[in-house]
């Protein structure tokens, strides 16, 4: 059986669309779905079922998909390995980050690359479920997220930083003078957050909640870009962590401001998937993140 008939296989049940995966193949869907007519002959069963387009996976289909995935990514780990012993490891680095840990990326880019300039870092923006969920079908080799709550299960993680809030507002306003400010205060604020989707809000809501408060923002997004920037435009005020705070701390129109009462902060790190034998990129992430040395505003653990 051939790997890259497995390859056509996987790409086809993640994009569920001929044309799409051919592409991500780079093949033609000719020979796309030659390929995977073969690998049925060779299983002796159908696996894919199809019309005029892609209808989905038969159940042995489904049943096939995750050693599918195994093989190719043990395969892949093969070779790192093979590779690794002769020479500096090469190829791409695939990380998925939550959008509180884009700041520390980086970091950690910088130090990829300067302890394997063979490697090509590649940082995708996800939600912590999507990590979890791409770190089991093997579409990454690490992702940066939340360690304490909802944690990912079946990895190994290394504790990066301690995320805490703060609240941001537009210069100008009534917080201008204040050192600190109550979160019922906040709360009253037309606020703009993350959508309940993102881990970030869900662990904010909790400590809100437990305070006998609920925030009910004015407009949501799933990026602190967008939040910072209707802060900026002068009709919301938000809560983010102080990563991002930090990038807008010394601009004219942003007013960054601690909470009298703050939430307890909560842990973020890297996470590998834990299997048996570890492959080399996943090893060297691991070895990177025990012993890098994040600048501020990082706060250790």
């Amino acid at each position: 059986m051939q790997i890259r008939l497995l390859e056509y296989f996987v790409a086809l049940a993640k994009e569920r669309h001929f044309a799409r995966a051919a592409q991500i193949c780079s093949v033609t869907q000719p020979t796309l779905s030659s390929g995977i007519a073969a690998l049925e002959q060779q299983v002796g069963k159908r696996l894919v079922i199809r019309e005029r387009r892609f209808m989905g996976l038969t159940p042995e289909g489904e049943a096939m998909l995750p050693w599918a995935r195994q093989v190719i990514a043990a395969y892949e780990g093969m070779g790192q390995a093979v590779e690794a012993v002769a020479g500096p490891l090469r190829g791409e680095v695939r990380l998925g980050a939550i959008p509180a840990a884009l700041p520390m990326t980086g970091a950690l880019a910088k130090a990829v690359c300067h302890a394997h300039p063979e490697l090509t870092i590649v940082v995708r923006s996800l939600t912590s479920r999507e990590i979890e969920h791409g770190l089991a079908a093997f579409d990454f080799d690490a992702g940066l997220t939340y360690l304490d709550h909802e944690p990912p299960a079946n990895v190994i993680s290394v504790p990066l930083f301690a995320e805490h809030y703060m609240f941001v507002a537009r210069a100008g306003g009534r917080f201008d003078r204040c050192r600190d400010v109550d979160l019922a205060d906040v709360v009253s604020e037309p606020l703009c957050l993350l959508h309940q989707g993102m881990q970030n809000r869900r662990i904010l809501d909790v400590h809100i909640a437990a305070r006998g408060l609920t925030a009910r923002p004015h407009a949501i997004a799933d990026s602190y870009v967008a939040l910072l920037a209707m802060v900026e435009s002068g009709g919301f005020a938000t809560i983010v962590p102080d990563s991002y705070a930090a990038l807008v701390s010394n601009l004219a129109w942003a007013r960054v401001i601690p909470f009298a009462d703050p939430f307890p902060p909560s842990r973020i790190g890297l996470v590998v998937l834990d299997r048996s034998p570890l492959a080399a990129v996943a090893a060297a992430l691991l070895t990177i993140a025990r012993s890098i040395d994040l600048p501020a505003p990082f706060v250790g653990m």
